[in-house]
Formats: C-alpha cells, sequence, structure tokens
C-alpha cells in the first residue's frame, strides 16, 4: 500500500542546528525531509492503533538561515504538494550566538477547527488571519507558536464528526453520540482541525509547542476529587481517559520534547520499537490518569516543559493532568513537579515567560468568588459542600484562585525572582557582584473565551514587572450574556461586594493587587509576545469581519 501523508508535516521543535517535524501517514514509511542547504533528517513511522505516525529529527543545520524543505515518504515527495499555492515552507534558525537576538512568540488558545459548529457561523478564525499575513509578510514570523489548551474539543464535535459517532454507536461502540471516547475518533478531530489549509501550512513553517487543557478530554476536567468520582461511575470513562491521553502524547506532547529529551524519553523509545504499540499507549493513558500527590513523589508522567529561546526561558505547566485534588490539599502542580518548575524558574537569562493554559490573574471579583468557593466546597457541613461544588462546576471555577495556596505560592516565587538577590540562586552576577532579577516575567494564558493584560503589583518597589497577558479564543465564542459580567467583575464595586462575601469564610485578601491595563475583549484574537534586551511589548490582535487582523491590546514594559 502506497503511503499517503494525511496530517503535517507541523514543524515543532528548532534547537541550534537542529529540528523535530511530526506527521501522521495512511500507512507505515520511511519519512525523509531534505533542506535546501546542510540538514537532514529520515526516520521510520511507528504503529498505534492501525495509524502511522513518525518524528523525524533534522540534524546539521545551518545557523541563522531560513532554508525551504521537502518531505519524502519512501522517496516520493509529498510536502510540500506539486500544486500548492502557498510559500514554500521553510526550517529557520537563530544565529550561533543569539543572546542578543530578539525573541517573538505568537499565543493563544481555544481553537474549534471548523467555521459552523452547532448550527452557528463563528467569526474568522484568527489563527487563519495570522497564517494569510505571514504568507505574505515574511518579516512576520515568530520564533514560537505556543498554543495553550482546547487544541481540539472532544466534548463539543463538528456536524461532520457527530454523525461519524452515530455511525460508530449503531455499531456497539459505546459513548455519547456527541463526543469522542475512543482513539480512533479522537483521530477525527486532529485530521479536521489540523487540515485546515491555512493552519497546516503555517504549522509546517512557524515551530510550535503545545499543552493540553480540559477540553482535550472533557470540560471541567479534574475540577475536583468528587467530580473524577462522578466520571469514574460512566461506563465509557477508562476508554475515553486512555484514548485521550493517548492521543494528546502522540499528536501534541512528543513535538514539545527536544530531540535529546526524545531520545531520552522511555515510552517513545519503546513505542518507536514496538511493531504495535497500542497495547502500550492503553495502558499509559489508563496509568498516567493518576490525582497528584501533595508529598514529595515522583508524578506518574510530567507534561509541563521548559526550553530557551536567546536569553528567553519559557516554562509551559501543565494545569489539568497532575493537580492535587485532595480537600485541604489542593494545588496546581504535585510538590514534585512544583520543584521541578521552581528550579527551571531559577537561571541565567533576561525574559521568563510561564504557560499556563488556566490564567493565574482572573478579574478580581472573579477571583474572589473562586476563592470563597474553594472554602465552601470544603466545608464540614455536607450541604455547604455540595451547593459549593455544584456552584463551582456550573460556573467553571477552577482557575488558580480555586487552588488557592498554589496562588500564593506562584506570586511569591514571582516576588522572590522580581527582587534577585541571594534568595534567586542561579541567577547570573551583573555589575557590583548584585544577584540580577529578570527584566520581565510574563504569563501567558487562555481558557476563559475573552482576551485582557494586567499587571501585578507588590506593594514595594520591585525592578521586575509581571504581567498576566490571557489570549482567547482563537476561533470560538463566548455567549453575549457573559460578557457584560466578565466586565463588571473587574469594577471596584463588584469586587468589594465579592471579596465582603470571600471574607465570611476567612479568605485573605491577597498580598499582591493588580490592575487591568487592557480588554476585555470578545473576538477571536492571537497574542504577540516581543523581548528584546531588557523590553517586553505584548499586543493582542483580533480578528476583522473579513478575516484580517487588528490591533485590540498594546502593552510595553521592561525594568
Amino acid at each position: 500500500m502506497t503511503a499517503q501523508l494525511l496530517i503535517g508535516p507541523v514543524l515543532r521543535r528548532v534547537d541550534g542546528d537542529r529540528a523535530t517535524l511530526w506527521l501522521e501517514t495512511s500507512a507505515a514509511a520511511q519519512v525523509r525531509v531534505e533542506v535546501d542547504g546542510p540538514g537532514a533528517g529520515s526516520a521510520r513511522t511507528f504503529s498505534a492503533y492501525n495509524h502511522h505516525y513518525a518524528m523525524v529529527t533534522v540534524d546539521g543545520l545551518a545557523p541563522d538561515s531560513a532554508n525551504p524543505y521537502r518531505l519524502f515518504l519512501d522517496d516520493r515527495q509529498v510536502w510540500p504538494e506539486a500544486d500548492s499555492e502557498y510559500p514554500p515552507p521553510v526550517i529557520r534558525t537563530r544565529s550561533a550566538d543569539d543572546a542578543a537576538q530578539p525573541v517573538s512568540l505568537i499565543f493563544g488558545s481555544c481553537r474549534k477547527g471548523t467555521p459552523q459548529v452547532s448550527g452557528r457561523w463563528l467569526p474568522p478564525d484568527a489563527l487563519d488571519a495570522f497564517s494569510r499575513r505571514l504568507m505574505t509578510d515574511p518579516e512576520t514570523r515568530p520564533d514560537l507558536l505556543v498554543l495553550l489548551g482546547d487544541q481540539v474539543y472532544a466534548d463539543e464535535t463538528s456536524p461532520k464528526v457527530r454523525r461519524f459517532l452515530r455511525a460508530r454507536r449503531r455499531n456497539g461502540h459505546q459513548g455519547p453520540t456527541d463526543q469522542v471516547v475512543g482513539f480512533e475518533e479522537y483521530t477525527k478531530l486532529y485530521l479536521e482541525s489540523w487540515r485546515d489549509p491555512e493552519v497546516r501550512w503555517l504549522f509546517s513553517t512557524v515551530p510550535s509547542v503545545m499543552i493540553f487543557d480540559d477540553h482535550e478530554l472533557i470540560d471541567d476536567w479534574n475540577t475536583s476529587a468528587s467530580w473524577r468520582a462522578d466520571m469514574a461511575a460512566q461506563p465509557w470513562w477508562r476508554e475515553r481517559i486512555s484514548a485521550g491521553l493517548a492521543s494528546y502524547w502522540i499528536y501534541q506532547h512528543l513535538g514539545n520534547l527536544s530531540p535529546d529529551e526524545l531520545a531520552a524519553d522511555p515510552l517513545f523509545r519503546k513505542v518507536s520499537e514496538a511493531e504495535d504499540a497500542t497495547d502500550l499507549l492503553h495502558e499509559f493513558g489508563l496509568r498516567v490518569d493518576e490525582p497528584g500527590s501533595a508529598e514529595n513523589t515522583d508524578v506518574p508522567y510530567q507534561w509541563s516543559f521548559a526550553l530557551d529561546l536567546g536569553r528567553t526561558r519559557l516554562i509551559v505547566l501543565d494545569n489539568r493532568c497532575n493537580r492535587v485534588l485532595t480537600p485541604g490539599a489542593r494545588s496546581m502542580l504535585p510538590a514534585a513537579e512544583w520543584n521541578w518548575f521552581v528550579n527551571r524558574a531559577h537561571g541565567d537569562y533576561d525574559h521568563l515567560v510561564v504557560g499556563s493554559s488556566l490564567p493565574w490573574l482572573m478579574p478580581p471579583a472573579i477571583h474572589y468568588l473562586e476563592a470563597w468557593n474553594e472554602r465552601i466546597s470544603e466545608s464540614h457541613r455536607p450541604r455547604s459542600a455540595a451547593f459549593g461544588e455544584k456552584v463551582r462546576r456550573t460556573f467553571d471555577l477552577e482557575h488558580w484562585a480555586a487552588f488557592g495556596k498554589s496562588f500564593v505560592a506562584l506570586g511569591e516565587l514571582f516576588r522572590r525572582l522580581g527582587e534577585g538577590g541571594p534568595e534567586a540562586p542561579g541567577h547570573r552576577v551583573g555589575a557590583g557582584g548584585a544577584y540580577r532579577a529578570p527584566a520581565s516575567i510574563s504569563v501567558l494564558s487562555g481558557d476563559v473565551h475573552h482576551s485582557y493584560a494586567a499587571r501585578a503589583e507588590f506593594g514595594h518597589a520591585m525592578a521586575t514587572p509581571v504581567y498576566q497577558l490571557t489570549c482567547s479564543p482563537i476561533h470560538n465564542e463566548v455567549p453575549l450574556p457573559l460578557r457584560p459580567l466578565m466586565r463588571v467583575a473587574w469594577w471596584p464595586g463588584v469586587v468589594h461586594a465579592v471579596r465582603a462575601l470571600a471574607r465570611t469564610v476567612s479568605v485573605r485578601k491577597p498580598a499582591l493587587r493588580w490592575k487591568k491595563l487592557a480588554g476585555p475583549y470578545f473576538g477571536n484574537a492571537v497574542g504577540t509576545l516581543r523581548l528584546d534586551g531588557a523590553v517586553a511589548s505584548a499586543r493582542i490582535e483580533g480578528t476583522t469581519k473579513d478575516g484580517a487582523l487588528h490591533d485590540v491590546a498594546a502593552v510595553d514594559y521592561h525594568a
């Protein structure tokens, strides 16, 4: 059988003189990448669930270059396609000594892959719009695309996918008729979303990293211990969680790893060597679905990752799978993963960027509501706890404020980093022998279907500015009735009222304050963060009715 290219190639990590590309094929094949200039790579596809995938490492790339490449399956060129109307895909590398070279990141979250969902037409796709701009203006090419969750929607499917699901259910496959359950069903989501022509071209020529949020699995994934107990009672849940995590590992997580990390990953080695990795990945998906531990023990699998671009350090956090859900000890990250994060947050860099699918700084009224709800849900009175849990699930109260200890710990970490000094070991020593704080700290987030920028204020002089940059959705919408609520949640009077409610259950006022600088904006959008020397600048661009991009928010900040 002649292998065809189904999805990809997706350019993932570009590290020095090496790059990784991911793809899916219709049959087993030998994959080869040739670059117009130094650099080449090849790999054999691996198989799981009757699907075929490859991760190709391209070695020997020239520094400070942007060279077109070609992809071959069994010596047949399949990318770029012969009749392609798009510019040739390229692999761009940074200079060998790139300390002074600016870094540009494009970020956002929440992208539905079709223009119509449940009979409604969505506004233009911001990722499509950015792709079209890049085609006409290559100078706008970013260093990295950072996708912050809900790359696919397992629980909100398109009409085409629902037709496929209904046929599957009639043939005996268990589960809801409008939500995916098995691995084969998950593959339809990626096929639908990642074969969008503009997005497919963009993915083939701009490096990308990705982290899940809840909709890759199901709305409110791991919101609480009682939520997990309720889901475990569903007869189709074990298959859903196994297939969801296995498919995420293949389609998204593998590309987050550098070539060295890929080579060191024991699961990837086993999967690559197996004739059929289905059983391996099925067991893996079940095994890693374990709530985190408050103790300092290993996690089943670490989804968080980190990388350096020039003088910028990017750390992307898992806000979902490894949460600690034990009442009284709830935490966004288990102790072992939190310690990893703290260690990576210290080091020799100029700018720290933290990718968190869920915003750290929410509109203040919502922050206090979530903090109140966490206390109520852990009440020793059963009726109060049940009421709190119902409110939590109804209004999606599950951000950092709903994990109060983690919210405080993250703010304290940023404060220590921003003050510099001996308590921030590992920072480079500046003039006079003093430790230097980062030039900026930025938290990139999505999830909430509106975009805004806010600055954290720690109540004393701190050299390092700390910003929350939220950009969502890329291609979705927020219901009209919710938009006024998102606006008034910043109003001082509303904030005071909800804070008074939170005080009734002894919620303390945070040690920091935050001020909205831009937004909220409710349209489809992408964000840009540019880091150059000591200066950081961010902007959010929304889509117009004709599918172009226009500025809706901009901030500049520096130490």
